[in-house]
């Protein structure tokens, strides 16, 4: 089985190397192409204006300035052309990749780009708390990761879906258990603007989030990450909303 590697934090990147080191126990067949730079929250974007640059790190291992959709692109449309790879893996990302940021995710998008292109693809991201997020450990991934991708391999992933797998913020023997999840929804009143001053008194902004804790619902990403359980979350690239099609092809149809 051949396996790409790819995400959205950039080939130096500690979860990149996590993540190699996940698929190395599924196969001894591993290719790593990942971003040049931290393309952290680009989603999924495609590099349409600026060429893409490919830089041979080492063996079968390379390097992208562009996203990580131009990344999959570039391994299997010509790093890996004569011979595509058979899995990927996105991540593992620096940080949860649930609810709201499936959208924002670099990572995610990784998967969806190999789903788009007909290869199984699963996004890793692994979750962080205030005590850990200077120096997250990725060791929880590396330990449960193996398993969880020989399990839905086993299983099959159908055409045209991805598989989202977050891991709690804990260590390997805490971890609570497995579940299969929802993506959720925060509350969106935790973002906010805050505004601030650079040195010659011009204003500047950053995105940011109240860091409160919030009810968060039975079934979902964020409340399995909640209670210490590995979230397994089976996402389509197909995003038709087939009651509101009906419903609209009905109205339309009775004018």
């Amino acid at each position: 089985m051949r396996i790409l590697v790819t995400n959205d934090d950039g080939i130096h990147a500690p979860g990149l190397d996590a993540c190699a080191r996940i698929a190395a126990a599924l196969s001894d067949d591993v290719w790593v192409v990942a971003p040049e730079t931290d393309q952290s929250g680009v989603a999924h974007s495609l590099s349409l204006n600026d060429p893409l640059r490919l830089r041979k790190v080492a063996a079968q291992r390379y390097a992208v300035k562009g996203t990580p959709t131009d990344c999959v692109i570039m391994a299997v449309r010509h790093v890996l052309i004569d011979n595509p790879p058979d899995l990927i893996l996105s991540g593992v990302n620096r940080g949860q990749n649930i609810a709201e940021d499936v959208s924002y995710s670099g990572t995610v998008a990784g998967a969806i780009e190999g789903t788009i292109l007909g290869i199984p693809s699963i996004a890793l991201s692994q979750a962080f708390g205030p005590q850990t997020r200077d120096n997250p450990s990725y060791q929880t991934a590396e330990t449960h990761g193996p398993d969880v991708i020989r399990t839905l391999l086993g299983e099959g992933i159908p055409a045209g879906v991805l598989i989202n797998v977050n891991f709690p913020d804990r260590t390997p023997d805490q971890v609570a258990g497995i579940a299969v999840t929802a993506q959720g929804r925060r509350d969106q009143k935790l973002m906010r603007i805050d505004p601030r001053k650079d040195g010659r008194g011009n204003d500047y902004f950053w995105i940011a989030f109240e860091r409160r804790s919030a009810d968060t619902v039975p079934g979902s990403d964020l409340r399995a990450l909640d209670e210490g359980r590995i979230s397994v979350t089976p996402l389509r690239v197909e995003q038709t909303d087939e009651p509101m099609m009906t419903r609209l092809a009905q109205v339309f149809e009775a004018r």
